[in-house]
């Protein structure tokens, strides 16, 4: 009965598309242009900050200068690998399976070396100055980020003035919405390490 049904709903004839007006048009591009925005930091480097994070500031008491310091050295090392993590891309093999690779002037650089690209390939991986400007917003969204947390902020701030505390809440706001901004007038190309993957 179940496979009958689905038989009869599967050979309906398709209703024709009406075609889009300029405002839906409008509207799902820039839900696209959102859902972009998940590419601005590498899940690894974000879940490596929210894991650590807790545990070196003591949940944001920092007793020690040492505590401090090893704070510092997390989100600049997190900040480090976000940026660094911009240059990676991935390939399917003629197998399907997914090779990661390190994009440089000439083309993408595969990282085990299993497989070689063609020119076309290379020329659709090589590295361009957009990079390095995807590059820089992603630490910069990546400092925002631990700007808004509670333990980052209490252990390097511990008695903030008013005005340390305007920017500690403007600050990360204002550079989200400008990366932001800029990630979805020029998204990346790019699924690197720790960014998702798409079916291309």
């Amino acid at each position: 009965m179940e496979e009958t049904k689905q038989s009869l709903i599967a050979s309906l004839p398709s209703a024709p598309r009406k075609p889009k007006s300029k405002v839906e048009r409008v509207v799902r591009k820039t839900f696209k242009g959102t859902a972009h925005l998940s590419n601005l930091l590498p899940t690894g480097s974000v879940m490596s900050f929210q894991i650590m994070c807790p545990v070196l500031t003591h949940q944001g008491q920092c007793p020690t200068i040492t505590s401090r310091w090893l704070t510092c050295f997390l989100v600049s090392l997190c900040a480090i690998s976000c940026f660094l993590f911009s240059f990676t891309d991935s390939i399917r093999d003629p197998n399907g399976k997914v090779r990661y690779g390190l994009a440089t002037w000439s083309g993408l650089l595969v990282m085990d070396g299993s497989i070689s690209l063609t020119e076309e390939e290379r020329e659709k991986y090589k590295l361009k100055i957009l990079d390095f400007i995807h590059a820089i917003m992603s630490m910069l969204v990546f400092f925002a980020v631990s700007m808004f947390d509670q333990n980052v902020t209490r252990c390097l701030f511990p008695v903030p003035s008013e005005e340390t505390k305007e920017i500690l809440t403007s600050l990360p706001f204002v550079i989200g919405v400008i990366c932001g901004a800029f990630f979805l007038a020029f998204p990346t190309r790019r699924h690197g390490i720790g960014s998702p993957l798409t079916k291309e």
